[in-house]
């Protein structure tokens, strides 16, 4: 697979860090103090960060509007509030959306006063503005994605997937050693993948955790793996 910029790798290494004394968080692209001309999103992706949060800390009450926020959930747990009066905890193997639309309060903190959690958030522009705010969470086991890739956020909500109000589907894998996973994208369509944890193989191409990639022309599409590895796969208008 090429590295050039029809396809193009963004090492995990070159993302941007913040860490404080209870997060240590890292950008894929420019987010808060962390500005690269060259990562400023991709098709209407606009944020993945990959969060550890210490226990019992977090994010405390802060607001959103006109964005839909995906959390996905790697490791331990992630207790959730906002300001529909929606309080829940977000477990591994948990897809959250929230839609900030006209705007929403929330807080996000470590549901555990002894283990870290880890976790991805995605921002996604929405295809309008000035949604009434909405929740949505449901949960995909390691069996409902082990060894192949399991839609679980779209447009339309097919396959029991969380909506998402942007013409996205969604999808992630759990890989071990000797997996193979196709995707054939379709014409006037994107792709980003990105490794979550351990690592994998793109059409030949090593790639470790926190590595993303952007797919511009379509192609078919080999994710396998030596190990283990967790991937997101986002088609995209």
């Amino acid at each position: 697979m090429s590295t050039t910029t029809v396809n193009t790798i963004h090492p995990g290494d070159l993302r941007g860090h913040t860490q404080i004394d209870w997060l240590d968080s890292y950008h894929t692209f420019s987010f808060s103090n962390f500005h690269d001309p060259a990562r400023m999103g991709f098709r209407s992706l606009r944020v993945i960060n990959d969060d550890r949060i210490a226990p019992g800390a977090g994010f405390g009450t802060h607001g959103h509007r006109d964005m839909e926020i995906l959390t996905y959930v790697l490791e331990g747990e992630l207790a959730h509030k906002d300001s529909l009066g929606t309080g829940s905890v977000i477990r591994s193997g948990d897809v959250q959306i929230m839609s900030a639309g006209t705007g929403i309060q929330h807080s996000e903190f470590n549901n555990s006063d002894t283990a870290p959690v880890h976790l991805l958030q995605i921002w996604m522009l929405p295809d309008r503005q000035n949604i009434t705010p909405r929740y949505d969470q449901r949960n995909f086991s390691g069996a409902d994605k082990q060894g192949k890739l399991r839609l679980v956020a779209s447009k339309d909500g097919r396959s029991d997937s969380v909506v998402i109000h942007q013409d996205i589907d969604l999808y992630a894998a759990v890989l071990s050693a000797g997996d193979l996973v196709r995707f054939v994208m379709q014409p006037d369509r994107f792709v980003w993948l990105q490794v979550a944890s351990g690592s994998a193989m793109l059409n030949g191409e090593s790639l470790s955790a926190g590595d993303g990639v952007q797919i511009n022309n379509p192609e078919q599409l080999e994710i396998t793996t030596t190990g283990t590895a967790e991937v997101l796969l986002f088609d995209l208008a």
